[in-house]
C-alpha cells in the first residue's frame, strides 16, 4: 500500500480505493466476499488508468521517488557486485555507478545512473545528473570490459548531464560526443536499458549499445518536457508540459513505433515503484535474453 505522499496525481481514484481495502481488511479477521469484490475492482482499476496514461502521466511514473534504481537492482538482481570508482583524473561522480558483477550464468561489467532515494543520497548523486567525470569513467570501466571481452549492461536514469558553469568548464559536451564515438567502436556486446528517466545528452552519454530498450513507463527524450515547454512557449506550466511532452514522442510505445528503441520492457500493474523485486525479476529475464 502507498503511502498518501506518493500517490502521483491522477491516481487518486486508487488511493480512494485502497483507502477502502485498508478500512476492510482493518476491520475484518479474515479475507471477506467484500475485500474480495474492493481488491477487484482495484486490480481492475489500476490496469484502466495504466494503459491509458497520458505522456506527461508517463513521465510522471518514471520520476516516481519509490521507483527503483540502479543499486535497488543490483541488489535485487545481480550477484558479486564489485564497483570501480574514479576517472583517473578528477574525482569519483556518484551520480553514475560502475563495476563488475554477475548476472545468471554471465560476468558483465554494470554501469547505471543512480538518483538516491534519501536526500542525502540526493544530494551526494546530484539526482543523477552526472559529470564529465562520471562519462569520463564509464567510458574508462567499458574499455576494460572490452578488454577483458565482457559484455557491457548500462541502466540509464538521468533528467540529464549536470547543467553547471564548472561541467561545462571542464568539457561536458565534448565528453559525452567522445562517449558516443567510443562506445560506437568497442568490440564487445552493449546493453542499454532506460529504467526511469532518459533525459537528453545526460542519457546518451551511456546510451550507445547493441540493444537498446526502455522499461515501459520510462521516457527517452532530446529534452525534459519543462525545458521544451519554457524554450517554445516561455513557461512550464501544467497545459505546455503536456503539450511538450505528446509532442516529443519520449514514451516507450512511441520510440519503438519510430524504431528508435528494440523492445518495451513490462512493468508490473501499476509501475515497477509498485512491486521492485516483480520488476527485477522481469528485467533480469529480459537481459538473460538479450546476453544469450
Amino acid at each position: 500500500m502507498a503511502s498518501p505522499s506518493s500517490y502521483l496525481p491522477f491516481e487518486k481514484e486508487i488511493q480512494e480505493k485502497e483507502d477502502l481495502l485498508t478500512t476492510l481488511e482493518n476491520k475484518g479477521e479474515g479475507p471477506s466476499d467484500e475485500i474480495k469484490r474492493v481488491r477487484k475492482e482495484l486490480t481492475k482499476l489500476v490496469q484502466k488508468i495504466y494503459t491509458n496514461l497520458t505522456a506527461w502521466d508517463t513521465v510522471l511514473v518514471s520520476r516516481h521517488p519509490n521507483r527503483p534504481q540502479t543499486l535497488d537492482y543490483i541488489n535485487l538482481i545481480f550477484d558479486e557486485f564489485v564497483e570501480l570508482h574514479g576517472d583517473r583524473a578528477i574525482g569519483d561522480d556518484r551520480a553514475i555507478r560502475s563495476g563488475f558483477a554477475r548476472l545468471g550464468d554471465y560476468r558483465v561489467l554494470l554501469i547505471g545512473h543512480q538518483k538516491g532515494h534519501t536526500l542525502k543520497e540526493r544530494n551526494e548523486c546530484l539526482y543523477g545528473c552526472a559529470h564529465p567525470e562520471g562519462y569520463r569513467k564509464a567510458l574508462a570501466k567499458m574499455k576494460l570490459a572490452a578488454k577483458f571481452r565482457l559484455p557491457i549492461v548500462c541502466l540509464i536514469d538521468t533528467p540529464g548531464a549536470y547543467p553547471g558553469i564548472g561541467a561545462e568548464e571542464r568539457g561536458q559536451a565534448q565528453l559525452i560526443a567522445t562517449n558516443l564515438f567510443e562506445m560506437s567502436r568497442l568490440r564487445t556486446p552493449i546493453i542499454c536499458v532506460v529504467i526511469g528517466e532518459g533525459g537528453s545528452g545526460g542519457a546518451l552519454g551511456i546510451g550507445i549499445g547493441d540493444r537498446v530498450s526502455m522499461l515501459e513507463h520510462g521516457y527517452y527524450s532530446v529534452i525534459s518536457p519543462e525545458g521544451c515547454a519554457g524554450i517554445l512557449w516561455k513557461t512550464a506550466n501544467e497545459e505546455t508540459k503536456r503539450l511538450a511532452a505528446e509532442a516529443l514522442k519520449l514514451t516507450a510505445r512511441d520510440l519503438f513505433r519510430l524504431r528508435v528503441i528494440d523492445d518495451i520492457i513490462p512493468e508490473p500493474l501499476g509501475g515497477a515503484h509498485r512491486d521492485h523485486r516483480q520488476m527485477g525479476n522481469i528485467l533480469k529475464a529480459y537481459l538473460l535474453r538479450y546476453l544469450r
